[in-house]
């Protein structure tokens, strides 16, 4: 799967993270030789956990279609684990657990990887909707029930349905565009990558009014205006690499980093209620797994759908 251009693509992405590593290790010897400075660890840790997970996307895209959709699968696992973790559920509920991860993942993946869009598309918003709940009421236990069906529910919405949508990029006809469908996905994860930290750059540069402090108090206007416009601005600027126009993908981008915003923004809402700062540890520096993909969980379905629609035969 691999393309000139998506070749230009992970080459300027590890140009920008041997350029941050430089930068990093400078700020660590200047100012944290001892670790005592916590904003120059948390990037170096940071920065760390990018070079993982751009070789784990490389491999990836190299391993073919099959291989993005089985890394995507195991990051929609360690999502899910982690949601259910903070959600509300009792023994009654122990098989619609199971079925969660070892029937509904499965087979939400699988519909994607043989392109059954009819399937895909339905089968958790729908199906699972209806009859996941079944399994808990079955075992006669009213408590709590609507918090935990509703959690449960939300859980599968947002981290298999939603990222799902990821690897069904590889899927789409586009006229003109045949086997290069990985950069979409390249695109995607990039342009909303970008925007979470620019947005924390200017943020940290400029930022005076917050967004939502009780919520996120990282978040400001200015960082949000700031990196939403930097990070349009130079994934319009990669439009050449799309089969977007340069105004389609300039307003695509615009979407991109308010929907990756909102995703940050609801996801910060739900640890604040459940009173935890990140989703998990499993990634350091970086939290868990959906502490990196709430960006993505929100706007990849608006991605595909709106690439689908415009752009696609099917």
């Amino acid at each position: 799967m691999t393309t000139p251009h998506l070749i230009w693509l992970l080459s300027g992405v590890v140009a920008i993270l041997i350029l941050a590593s430089i930068i990093g290790e400078v700020l660590r010897q200047r100012l944290s030789p001892q670790g005592e400075n916590a904003v120059v660890e948390n990037l170096n840790a940071r920065i760390a956990a990018w070079w993982v997970m751009v070789v784990l996307l490389a491999i990836a895209f190299l391993a073919g279609k099959s291989g993005v959709v089985i890394l995507f699968a195991l990051a929609s696992f360690a999502a899910l684990r982690e949601f259910l973790t903070l959600a509300t559920h009792n023994r009654a509920d122990h098989w619609s657990l199971v079925a969660c991860f070892f029937v509904v993942l499965p087979l939400q993946y699988y519909f994607v990887l043989i392109d059954w869009y009819g399937m895909y598309s339905v089968f958790v918003p729908v199906y699972v909707f209806l009859l996941l709940p079944v399994l808990s009421a079955l075992r006669g236990n009213p408590r709590d029930f609507l918090v935990r069906v509703s959690e449960t529910q939300w859980a599968l919405m947002v981290c298999v349905y939603c990222v799902s949508h990821v690897p069904a990029l590889l899927y789409l006809q586009i006229p003109g565009f045949e086997g290069r469908n990985v950069i979409l996905i390249a695109y995607l994860i990039f342009v909303v990558q970008l925007s979470d930290v620019l947005q924390y750059v200017w943020g940290k540069l400029i930022g005076r009014t917050k967004v939502a402090p009780t919520l996120s108090p990282s978040k400001t206007w200015e960082g949000l205006i700031g990196g939403a416009l930097s990070a349009t601005a130079i994934g319009t600027a990669l439009y050449w690499m799309t089969p977007f126009s340069i105004l389609q993908a300039a307003g695509l981008c615009f979407v991109l980093t308010m929907m990756g915003f909102f995703g940050g923004l609801v996801m910060s809402a739900i640890k604040r209620d459940r009173g935890v700062k990140d989703w998990g540890h499993l990634i350091a520096g970086h939290g868990g797994f959906i502490d990196r993909l709430d960006s993505v969980i929100f706007a990849a379905p608006i991605f595909f759908h709106v690439t689908r629609y415009y752009w696609s035969l099917t």
